[in-house]
């Protein structure tokens, strides 16, 4: 099992890898969760997939089976900017508004990280290691970036799951319905040792 950050600058050193990433986005969020998002050639993507996004991709033997993408806070293109700012800011219908419990920052040292997801087809045996080896590739990248914290909306409990490998994981907003799943804002400090 490997863990690869892709970027627009390095996808041609990885073959399909980015490729495979929005496929397994597509599988997760739109084949299994439902979710109407914009979709080609069986790959799921948005507005915030721009070249200053990074995406973290776990994988082996080709099948990626996590991924998450993380995009500074200060990025704009076009109206939007990042995907909790602009749900604050009501550009988005499928998220409501009031999930933060502050001003969505814009700041260099502060990144998102969004689309997270585990794939359905890893077998329950091996998901904790493989969400370890996405976190710890997160944290890797988003150090290496120059984040000192990420902002996020993870499911309401995963937050035990993030403090029990050493992240200090905090709720940052209320629990809120979307996408039928029951989530939360949180802030992930990335000064913490991981376990």
């Amino acid at each position: 099992m490997e863990a690869t950050t892709l970027s627009f600058d390095n996808i041609h050193n990885h073959g399909t890898l980015f490729a495979e990433m929005f496929r397994a986005r597509h599988r997760t969020f739109i084949q299994h969760n439902g979710w109407d998002l914009p979709q080609a050639d069986g790959m799921e993507f948005d507005q915030y997939d721009t070249p200053a996004s990074r995406w973290v991709a776990v994988h082996e033997g080709g099948e990626v089976l996590a991924g998450v993408r993380l995009t500074p806070t200060i990025h704009r293109c076009g109206i939007y900017s990042y995907m909790i700012r602009d749900a604050q800011r009501g550009l988005l219908e499928t998220i409501p508004d009031d999930l933060l419990n502050f001003a969505a920052p814009v700041d260099p040292l502060i990144w998102e990280s969004s689309r997270v997801f585990v794939a359905e087809a890893v077998p329950a045996s091996d998901r904790l290691r493989v969400q370890m080896q996405l976190i710890h590739e997160m944290v890797v990248s988003a150090r290496a970036l120059g984040a000192q914290q990420l902002l996020g909306i993870i499911p309401e409990h995963a937050p035990r799951l993030a403090r029990r490998v050493g992240l200090d994981c905090l709720p940052a907003g209320p629990v809120i319905g979307a996408g039928g799943m029951r989530s939360v804002c949180v802030t992930i400090s990335m000064q913490t040792r991981l376990h």
